[in-house]
């Protein structure tokens, strides 16, 4: 069983439709599709991949990608939740680890990055009825990494420097070239481009002047260095547009909240994760209202409210991957949060669909106890733990696979003997009046 961790560790297990005890809070799941006869990938042993959705006709649709290609899932009702489609990809099987979607006016566009593979355009506004694919073709590119559209201008730009426009949906132009669209992943809105660059930081760029008859772009502004720079994966701009959160696909480092209000002074305002492991990668987060959604390979959906973009609290989060190691790309992929009905859709690399309903109601409190706690002492230990409570409170210690070894219901003051518990770290969570504090504790 896996240890969640909120800059200190913390753990809290809750029991779902799983046939396992996953680690969550506030978060109830569902629906789970998964499909064992499905083959991973060579490279990661990932069956599935990008995550996307979509309304036709009122009913709400889930899109994921796997090595084979593309299902189509009614999740209007989720614990009916049925696929309804499928699209085989130009490539499949093994080789296949990345697909990408977006969609624009009743057609889904689909990419994939590896292989001789095509751009698909799938004609999805008869669902559930048929699914039509209307153009599968390399002539404008194989192999895209991401892909993005700007519908203010209905223009698709890919990773790999090019951009199409739609005016015609099912019949792509060629616009334009660069080699700052030569980059991981692209968050385009209104002709401004920002460009998440790998190993060269993040930038923004305005293609508003950019045809065919006028070959150009303007560097908006950059940020070359920060701090945990790693490889600069993905991002999403705030609703307002004055923010940008980043996350670098890189052991221990954290999410980055942008202050993007002038592009020219662009600094970063807070660092936050998941703090599950100091391995812990964010792969891909998105922005509605005010939260950000975000998946993490191995560590699940993380919801931070950022109504106050400087501080960003926790509210939530469910592991998706149960193995406890973050040696290799595994786990939550994407996600998608702009569904009508607020259900939250997240592919897991190997687990598959999700779709969640998230409470938002509490947000999450966490402290870790210093030496000098008179509530909680003496840390570390060696014999027993003392707790005086201010007020009457449930007590559960849990070790660090998971397993609870100690429960005490309605208590005020406590004192319990911990050498009879092997030397190592444990987790102490404390309800009282329906706030929870989770403590570290060692015990030597």
């Amino acid at each position: 069983m896996k240890i969640i961790k909120l800059n200190i560790i913390f753990i809290f297990l809750v029991f779902t439709h799983l046939t396992f005890s996953q680690i969550s809070q506030n978060v109830n799941l569902l629906y789970n599709w998964n499909e064992d006869s499905l083959i991973g990938s060579k490279e990661y042993n990932n069956i599935y991949n990008e995550i996307w959705g979509v309304v036709v006709d009122g009913r709400e649709y889930a899109i994921i990608g796997s090595t084979y290609g593309t299902h189509f899932f009614d999740v209007t009702t989720p614990e009916n939740s049925l696929e309804v489609g499928f699209v085989m990809g130009r490539v499949v099987g093994p080789e296949i680890i990345h697909r990408d979607y977006h969609d624009y006016k009743g057609y889904l566009y689909a990419v994939s990055d590896e292989g001789p593979s095509s751009l698909q355009i799938i004609d999805i506004s008869n669902l559930p009825d048929s699914l039509n694919v209307v153009y599968d073709s390399s002539d404008l590119f194989e192999r895209s990494h991401n892909i993005f559209i700007d519908s203010a201008s209905a223009r698709l730009y890919t990773t790999n420097g090019d951009i199409y426009s739609l005016d015609n949906p099912v019949d792509p132009k060629f616009v334009y070239n660069t080699p700052l669209l030569n980059c991981h992943d692209i968050y385009v809105q209104n002709d401004t481009a920002y460009i998440n660059d790998g190993d060269q930081g993040f930038k923004v760029v305005d293609f508003s002047q950019t045809s065919i008859e006028n070959q150009n772009h303007e560097l908006l502004g950059s940020l070359l260095s920060y701090p945990e720079q790693g490889y600069n994966h993905s991002g999403w701009i705030s609703s307002d547009g004055n923010f940008y959160v980043m996350a670098d696909e890189t052991s221990g480092m954290r999410m980055k909240m942008l202050d993007i209000s002038n592009f020219s002074n662009i600094e970063v305002i807070a660092l936050f994760g998941s703090g599950v492991d100091v391995n812990s990668i964010p792969h891909n987060q998105v922005i509605s209202g005010n939260y950000l959604y975000t998946a993490y390979y191995h560590d699940g959906l993380y919801v931070h409210d950022i109504s106050n973009p400087s501080t960003p609290t926790l509210m939530a989060y469910y592991d998706t991957f149960e193995p406890n190691h973050h040696d290799s790309y595994m786990g939550a992929w994407g996600v998608y949060p702009f569904l009508p009905s607020g259900n939250i859709l997240v592919s897991d690399m190997q687990t598959g669909l999700y779709v969640f309903k998230v409470n938002y109601e509490n947000p999450l409190t966490f402290k870790e106890i210093s030496s000098n706690h008179n509530q909680v002492f003496p840390n570390p230990t060696n014999g027993i733990i003392n707790l005086n409570l201010n007020s009457f409170s449930n007590v559960e210690l849990f070790n660090i696979q998971g397993d609870k070894v100690f429960e005490a219901i309605d208590v005020l003051d406590l004192q319990f003997q911990t050498n009879v518990f092997p030397k190592g770290i444990y987790f102490l969570k404390i309800n009282s009046n329906s706030v929870i504090n989770i403590y570290k504790i060692i015990v030597q």
